[in-house]
């Protein structure tokens, strides 16, 4: 069976499937009962297709407009006034543009328009706005925009409702077919036998088939509940906006027209709009036309489009345009219908289905067969083979039914829907241990991991930082014990200057009127040195004119502004990587404060100060400066070398308490931990080796060196390598893609920057940061940990593990169900022309086994045992050796057990008398019944023999072990007429209950096996 679902449902990967292996495998899957259900949790290829056009009609729109926009700058001195009136509405809202008039000026790069309206600020003035303050928060004002400009959302389907699914249940194949008996058997039967005993039969099918119409769509609700809850957790974004004079994060929901959105490197466009003011812009458009070259945007070409990413620079920019007046609302809307891609286990299940599908139909085929002809040759032996009544048509009818059942039951439609019943469930538990799931095949991927390579900034540490200690004019200060007031006031006026404007962060004066700094963890812990060393960040910003920006990059690993100081002097800032920064600097400033030439002395002093800081895990960052000739202009790029070192500054970032516990736990479950990191080596390898990544045998490399090694060297290096530092986005995505290509590990990445993204996309699982992350990072990321934490990552890879072994919980009791009731039904007709389980029967049997089963084995919680185990990585069989024995023994005790109670049950139990057949097929129902409960709680566990350990901690699996009880003596007590059973006695329901038990003695022997 493996090597048939490798050959031919094993070309879908967890992620990047093509549309043409998606639609493969549904064309393999021969036998399926009800495809709405069977395929509801898979992609819509078709709605895919319409969002692939519309991008390639986005990009040809795109560049047309482009065009004609160049073309039109040309003329744009010969401008004559538009016609253009504001609607009478908006006027008298105060408004003098409408929606659509400023939608069209975005979306069709028109200069001639904008020119019209008086350029970007003519449609500040007419969308009400400031460029400082933004937006006034007075709700009426906000409510009437709100109404004439429209929502920042995208149309989405509405939810089904709960009669949609019962509908959808009922499309089944074999349970119409079942209908259209059940109404056959009430005429037929009420002909013959009158009211209501001839309706005991048709009437029994109808309600089994609307028990299990109601269960089964009760059950798909709840997913489907479930599932729109993660997508409303997965749109959660905010962004930076000022209204009221003041920055604030906002849901980019909230967002209108004439709203003043921060953006910055990583960041997606949040709504169509114009650009006020920035540096170095550079927009990725290739999620909203395909196009892969970046845009370059400026004042002089201001279009900014929704959806596109940021992928250089930062930028203020006016909303313009929202929600589905944007060609990126209506994208979405129709890529919202697209769905996820099918993971690989549920294509595999898929698999397995349609192969037993196919040998039940085939049982269901001969079953009949063997019925008719076992009929036909007992009437023409009774000589009645003309002469045809009502009770034969019915008995035709009941084996019809019979074989009708059997392919209900041998089609297991549940497997597949288990996998996104169990994803469902383990990816709601995930989000309350802090972890969004935003693609179903992560979940059960992340269980197969090997390898976990992870940042250490925010990720194995706490991303609280403080500059703690300084070496600034060669002097060496400890911040905890001394102040820094021994710097001479020149040296000191350039460090305030460097700290404050060559930053990506802010301090701003927030609502309540208190200091508060925005930017990453790292330009907060320098906001904060310098305002500690008496600085004053507005007067500094105000003292000079900015003429450039570099913003910081992972490649670059430095960061740069120029500045026109008032006396005319031009001066280049730079900050970063501190043996990089140092590399460019041949002068510094010494303990007077005076520029002199950088010596070996000094260079090796500033060395030995930056391996101090790193032995004792700080980040150090080097500050320097350059002063240029004055005729530089915006376009000018920051020099490379030439500069001035002011200082470095080590930067204390705790190890993540739990880490060093939690890297313990990979270890044992056969997970390897590797550290990437920027930073500088010795810092690298003083956290990894407190987090216990860094061991004996490992190998700390710096990224420069990586990339200098031959491919033979790579093979030799890698499986030793546990810190990367130094590492460029390049270097991260290589040692990926040689784990995952030549060592086969399964791989797991986290990231949270712009430049990680083709990491992310590279690795099977791609874990983003949600607090340090950016929008573009996520976007990459198939689960994004929403704490940072490290630890958060190992509960990820525990909850992956679970679902995986789940699944084969279930696989392992439904195949023996399969097995049993097809060989029994089949062989009974065979040998005796009779079936003993009932079409009533069976259908109670399929919703044990199906909706029922996979409700208990696929929710049972992860416990502590699944990380002592190694993984099972790219190459592990699905249906395990472990799994068929355990399936083939109880299978086989079951089928000699329901065989003895046929040939044997009436001496046995000593029944004689008119009702003696249906009392001892009533047993054998029970039997069969209470073997499935107890071979239940045998497959909680696949190996391990206490099998009731932790039962008490699943409620689900405790209640539906219950309730199948209840069910079952109800159905056997008091549905008699119904279900074809008969009252039995309390030896008899012992007997019945201690047949099933006792599977779970025979589990434990078996268990013994070795395999």
């Amino acid at each position: 069976m493996e090597t048939y679902l490798n050959q031919n449902f094993s070309g879908v990967k967890p992620k990047h499937s093509s549309d043409e292996t998606l639609k493969n495998w549904r064309t393999l899957c021969g036998v399926v009962k009800n495809p709405k259900r069977r395929f509801r949790f898979t992609a819509n290829l078709v709605k895919r297709h319409e969002a692939a056009v519309m991008r390639r009609g986005n990009q040809e729109k795109l560049r047309v407009a482009v065009l004609v926009s160049k073309a039109a700058l040309q003329f744009l001195q010969g401008v004559e006034p538009g016609d253009y009136t504001a609607p009478e509405e908006v006027k008298a809202a105060g408004y003098e543009i409408c929606a659509d008039e400023v939608g069209s000026i975005v979306e069709g790069h028109d200069p001639k328009k904008l020119k019209f309206h008086g350029g970007v600020d003519g449609i500040v003035t007419k969308l009400k706005t400031s460029t400082t303050d933004g937006l006034s928060t007075d709700k009426e004002g906000l409510s009437r925009r709100q109404e004439l400009f429209g929502i920042n959302k995208f149309t989405e389907a509405e939810q089904k409702s709960f009669w949609v699914f019962v509908w959808e249940a009922l499309q089944d194949m074999t349970l119409m077919v079942l209908a259209v008996c059940a109404f056959v058997s009430l005429i037929v039967g009420i002909a013959t036998e009158g009211w209501p005993k001839g309706a005991h039969d048709g009437l029994g099918i109808v309600a089994s088939i609307l028990l299990v119409v109601f269960v089964t769509a009760t059950s798909d609700y709840r997913q489907s509940l479930q599932f729109k809850d993660l997508d409303k957790e997965k749109k959660k974004i905010s962004i930076q906006v000022t209204r009221n004079g003041y920055r604030q994060k906002l849901s980019i929901y909230e967002l209108l027209p004439g709203d003043i959105v921060h953006l910055a490197i990583g960041d997606q466009v949040p709504a169509d709009g114009l650009f006020l003011s920035g540096f170095s812009v550079s927009i990725d458009e290739s999620s909203l036309t395909g196009e892969s070259e970046p845009v370059m945007v400026s004042a002089e070409i201001p279009y900014l489009l929704s959806g596109t990413k940021v992928q250089d620079g930062s930028c203020k920019m006016l909303v313009t345009t929202v929600g589905m007046r944007t060609q990126w609302g209506k994208l979405m809307a129709t890529l919202s219908e697209g769905g996820d891609d099918e993971t690989p286990l549920q294509v595999k299940l898929n698999g397995v289905a349609t192969i037993i599908g196919k040998i039940g139909l085939f049982f269901a085929l001969v079953t009949f067969a063997v019925l008719v002809q076992k009929m036909l040759a007992r009437k023409f032996i009774e000589g009645t083979h003309w002469s045809w009544s009502g009770d034969d048509a019915l008995e035709l009818l009941e084996y019809f039914a019979i074989a009708v059942t059997i392919v209900v039951v041998a089609v297991p439609e549940g497997l597949p829907l288990a996998v996104t019943l169990s994803l469902a469930f383990a990816m709601k538990k995930m989000m309350k241990d802090k972890a969004l799931v935003r693609h179903l095949a992560a979940c059960e991927t992340m269980g197969s991991a090997t390898t976990i390579c992870s940042d250490k900034t925010g990720t194995l540490t706490t991303n609280h930082m403080t500059v703690v200690k300084a070496c600034i004019c060669m002097k060496v200060m400890d911040l905890n014990k001394q102040v820094a007031s021994e710097i001479p006031d020149k040296a000191l006026k350039l460090l305030l200057q460097s700290i404050f404007t060559n930053t990506g962060g802010e301090v701003v004066i927030n609502q309540q009127g208190k200091r508060e700094i925005l930017g990453t963890p790292t330009e907060t812990a320098i906001l904060e040195f310098g305002l500690s060393l008496g600085g004053d960040f507005q007067s500094e910003r105000q003292a000079s004119k900015v003429l450039r920006v570099e913003p910081f990059n992972s490649t670059k690993k430095r960061m740069g502004v120029v500045l026109e100081l008032p006396e005319g002097v031009v001066r280049a800032h730079s900050k970063g990587a501190s043996e990089i920064i140092l590399a460019a600097c041949d002068k510094m400033i010494n303990a007077n404060g005076e520029v002199v030439p950088l010596d070996q002395a000094s260079i090796k002093h500033l060395k030995s100060t930056i391996e101090s800081f790193a032995d004792e895990a700080l980040r150090t960052l080097c500050l320097a400066y350059v002063d240029l000739k004055s005729d530089v202009s915006a376009e000018t790029p920051i020099p490379a070398s030439g500069y001035t070192c002011i200082g470095i500054v080590g930067i204390k970032d705790p190890v993540r308490p739990g880490v060093k516990e939690s890297v313990a736990i990979c270890r044992a479950a056969g997970i390897t931990v590797r550290m990437v990191t920027g930073d500088n080596i010795n810092t690298a390898k003083a956290i990894a080796r407190e987090c216990g990544i860094l061991t004996d045998n490992g190998i700390a490399i710096e990224g420069p060196d990586f990339r200098e090694k031959s491919l033979e060297e790579l093979h030799r290096l890698i499986p030793k390598i546990q810190v990367m530092a130094r590492s460029s986005p390049l270097d991260k995505h290589t040692l990926v893609k040689h784990l995952r290509t030549t060592f086969d590990e399964v791989v797991a990445v986290t990231g949270d920057g712009t430049n990680d993204a083709p990491a992310l996309h590279e690795a099977d699982i791609g874990l983003a940061m949600g607090i340090a992350g950016t929008e573009v990072a996520k976007e990459s990321a198939d689960v994004i940990i929403l704490d940072d934490n490290f630890s958060t990552i190992v509960t990820v890879a525990r909850w992956g593990r679970s679902v995986y072994i789940n699944i084969q919980k279930f696989v392992q009791f439904q195949l023996t169900v399969n097995v049993v009731a097809l060989i029994v039904n089949f062989t009974s007709a065979c040998l005796t022309g009779s079936a003993p389980l009932t079409a009533v029967q069976l259908l109670w049997v399929n919703m044990i086994m199906d909706t029922l089963g996979a409700l208990a084995l696929a929710t049972e919680p992860p416990n502590d045992e699944l990380m002592k185990r190694p993984p099972v990585g790219r190459t592990g069989n699905f249906i395990s050796s472990v799994m068929w024995r355990n399936i083939m023994g109880q299978s086989l005790y079951q089928f000699i057990v329901i065989w003895l109670l046929q040939s044997k049950g009436k001496s046995y139990f000593g029944l004689h008398g008119d009702d003696s057949d249906l009392i001892l097929n009533t047993l054998i129902f029970n039997a069969f019944v209470f073997c499935q409960l107890f071979n239940e709680i045998n497959s909680r566990e696949m190996e391990k023999e206490d099998v009731l350990d932790g039962i008490w901690d699943n409620n689900v699996f405790v209640s539906v072990i219950f309730a199948t009880f209840v069910f079952q003596v109800i159905i056997v007590e008091y549905l008699g007429a119904f279900a074809n059973t008969s009252p039995l006695t309390i030896m008899q329901w012992f007997y019945s209950i201690f047949i099933g038990f006792l599977s779970m003695p025979i589990a434990v022997y078996l268990k013994r096996i070795p395999i």
